[in-house]
């Protein structure tokens, strides 16, 4: 199928724009450059928005809490935004964040973890557990349900969801209810069919994972633990039920698709969503890719009703 023509526009505004690509900047130079928020339209109103300082392994974690329209206590997801590790914020998935909240009626914390190279792995794991096992505390002082608790993320985002899904698993400190993963990066390799169709020319590239890899990484031998490439875990048992939304012009589909089997060979319930036309990073678009604001809208469904009591 064709690339997505809104996507295809996109492209092109921003080879024209001359912006450079990520592997040739340096982190801040990143930083300042993959500042989309204008491609995300406008916020919609929620019952309530709220900038929080919480505790975490080395200092405090900033959050930001969105809160729909009634009364609580609500089921909540936790979100950990994109950016390769290095990059990304809490503006930048603002919008789709509000969107989250009011079309799956529910709590949305979204997480600014500590970012790469500053803070190398397993440093934003850390903070995005910490940060979950928060939530599963103090709960009740947001109008959160500590009960019924989700992750989610998009990209490098995506990536600490599945960790943290694992990290869950594995501590029994807390109880998770749905995992919603939007283009994950799931194993530190580029050997799939996918990085070879789509290393170049997509937005995200071959070239800008690596940087982003090695960045993140203290040494290449960290990706092949299951905190870093959760792909690699030996035992997908016992995990919370899944969406899995991939993209047919992102280099990170394959190993994307590839979790979702595993997962389901695990006996873990999977739903996968794959997006044929769609580009990387349609998922913080929504102002400017229609499938990217779909896409969310079928992603508060599958959460919605994961949160069916």
């Amino acid at each position: 199928m064709a690339l997505d023509p809104q996507s295809k526009d996109l492209l092109e505004q921003i080879k024209a724009a001359g912006r450079p690509p990520t592997h040739a900047l340096t982190p801040a130079e990143a930083r300042a450059e993959t500042d989309f928020s204008s491609f995300s339209g406008e916020p919609e109103h929620v019952g309530k928005v709220e900038n929080k300082l919480i505790p975490g392994p080395e200092g405090q974690i900033p959050i930001r809490i969105y809160t729909p329209v009634g009364e609580g206590p609500f089921p909540t997801l936790v979100y950990f935004h994109g950016g390769g590790w290095v990059a990304g914020d809490l503006d930048g998935v603002d919008v789709s964040c509000r969107l989250l909240t009011n079309r799956a009626h529910c709590i949305v914390i979204s997480v600014d973890y500590r970012l790469a190279p500053e803070h190398k792995y397993p440093a934003a794991v850390e903070d995005a557990y910490a940060a979950v096992k928060w939530t599963a505390e103090q709960g009740p002082t947001i109008q959160a349900d500590p009960e019924w608790i989700a992750v989610g993320g998009d990209s490098a985002g995506g990536n600490l969801a599945a960790v943290v899904s694992l990290m869950a698993r594995d501590k029994q400190e807390v109880s998770l209810k749905f995992q919603m993963l939007i283009s994950p990066v799931t194993h530190h390799a580029y050997t799939t069919k996918s990085y070879e169709e789509n290393g170049d020319g997509y937005l995200l590239t071959k070239d800008t994972m690596k940087w982003c890899w090695d960045h993140y990484l203290n040494s290449p031998e960290e990706g092949r633990e299951p905190y870093a490439s959760p792909l690699l875990a030996e035992d997908l048992t016992g995990l919370p039920p899944a969406l899995v939304v991939t993209a047919g012009y992102d280099p990170l589909r394959d190993e994307g698709r590839a979790y979702a089997e595993r997962l389901k060979h695990a006996g873990v319930y999977v739903e996968e969503a794959h997006y044929d036309e769609l580009m990387h990073g349609f998922f913080w678009m929504p102002g400017v890719i229609d499938q990217g604001k779909k896409s969310i809208e079928k992603a508060a469904v599958s959460l919605k009703q994961a949160f069916n009591k």
